[in-house]
């Protein structure tokens, strides 16, 4: 599996017990989703390496206490800290609304309520403090700002996210 099929749920923190088990910080808003799974994908080096679960329970509401099958102490627990686990793309709830997850949006079209078409989404960089649409229109980038004054609607049919931006940004970067 290759991270570019996966998406980030979050780091294996800290050994928990001396039967091996972790816990995970996860990146997302609904720890109670991911109490249940089967096996995860876990980064070891540049490789994507399946691990089978045992058990898995939230642990002290944002972290996930985990119990892999072939990790029964603590030394091969203490060697899993700090790497990534990743699951596939398709494994993502589905998001309604003006919600998306950044990786959904590239290649959709930013419709300004003033401006018309503003460009193309390129990237997402998130980071900064603020998060921004990474647009390209006509060879130049814009850099526009993701938060909910901004964004009017999320048209996935269309591929299209319909924005209001701050008066004069447009202008700064078009101009």
């Amino acid at each position: 599996m290759r991270k570019e099929d996966c998406f980030y749920l979050g780091k294996i923190v800290a050994k928990h017990s001396y039967k091996g088990e972790v816990l995970v910080k996860l990146d997302t808003d609904e720890p109670g989703i991911y109490e249940n799974m089967e096996s995860v994908f876990v980064s070891r080096g540049n490789s994507l390496v399946p691990f089978f679960i045992e058990r898995c329970r939230l642990h002290k509401s944002n972290l996930l206490r985990i119990k892999f099958e072939e990790v029964n102490d603590e030394p091969e627990a203490v060697n899993l800290v700090g790497s990534g686990l990743y699951l596939p793309l398709e494994l993502l709830p589905e998001l309604e609304g003006n919600k998306f997850y950044y990786h959904e949006v590239i290649g959709f079209s930013l419709m300004d309520q003033k401006h018309g078409d503003i460009g193309v989404i390129k990237g997402v960089n998130d980071s900064v403090a603020q998060a921004l649409f990474e647009a390209e229109k006509d060879g130049k980038t814009l850099l526009i700002p993701i938060n909910d004054e901004i964004i009017l609607k999320v048209d996935r049919q269309n591929k299209t996210i319909h924005v209001a931006t701050p008066e004069g940004l447009v202008e700064l970067y078009l101009s």
